[in-house]
């Protein structure tokens, strides 16, 4: 049995059909705390009776009805806990939106692989738009890669999801998982449009470079394994069998280390 902390909060989502995907899950047990009450979590004693952390939360970011959102640093003590986590090796798996987490600490990108920008912003010493988001994308996924994460899963599929585009630090992840949408500007809609100016599903006077179509990835820090899953927006995500069957995958991998 994998014990597994699962954090949430910060973004919203429907909650039931999400927590079907864990209470259906065999050989998993789970714990819920949303943020930013898990925080106190994330240290090296709390965190023993947990196999993984699986994190589908976005902390950090305070919205604001009118105007663009403030970015919250963590604390010194939280960062310092959270990297001796990482250095001790415990599991992470990072679903969807919590690529956005933490805009204010750059660490925390580095941790994940990559960063979905709400604003535009400076990111490993250069400038990025904000990025991209659409919803109720058909798309197909194929696996890349023979893992562990990906065991089992058919070698293509398609799901209906929300897709990123998104800042992916490629050359610093092992690709699991891409899909076969077009990552253009013409394809998304503009993160800071929607969030600074209420002007949702807008991408009007908006520019972006092409982007990555990894979806899915992992990758080593300290002495912890890491998983990302970009998939996960809805109820109709949530009950796709193969993105269940990688959760429960990544969970397995990152908790064995």
């Amino acid at each position: 049995m994998r014990n597994v902390l699962l954090v949430t909060k910060g973004h919203p989502y429907e909650r039931q059909p999400f927590y079907d995907i864990f209470d259906q899950m065999d050989g998993v047990d789970y714990t819920l705390v949303e943020q930013p009450a898990a925080q106190a979590l994330f240290s090296v004693e709390e965190a023993a009776p947990y196999d993984a952390f699986v994190l589908y939360d976005m902390p950090g970011i305070r919205f604001r009805p009118d105007g663009p959102p403030d970015f919250l640093a963590p604390s010194e003590r939280f960062r310092r806990n959270f990297r001796a986590l990482v250095d001790a090796g415990h599991g992470f798996v990072f679903l969807h939106h919590a690529i956005a987490g933490w805009p204010a600490w750059p660490e925390f990108a580095e941790l994940v692989g990559g960063r979905f920008l709400y604003m535009p912003g400076e990111l490993r010493g250069r400038q990025c738009q904000d990025s991209g988001y659409r919803h109720h994308v058909t798309h197909n996924v194929r696996v890349v890669a023979e893992h562990p994460v990906t065991a089992g899963v058919p070698e293509e599929f398609s799901i209906t999801d929300e897709l990123y585009l998104y800042e992916v630090f490629e050359d610093d992840v092992q690709p699991l998982l891409t899909s076969d949408y077009a990552f253009v500007q013409e394809n998304f809609y503009s993160a800071e449009l929607a969030v600074a100016q209420r002007r949702m599903f807008d991408n009007a006077g908006w520019t972006h470079a092409p982007g990555s179509n990894l979806i899915g990835w992992t990758r080593e820090a300290g002495n912890s394994r890491v998983v990302y899953l970009q998939c996960g927006d809805d109820p109709v995500a949530y009950a796709s069998e193969p993105f269940r069957r990688l959760i429960r995958n990544a969970i397995e991998w990152v908790s064995d280390r």
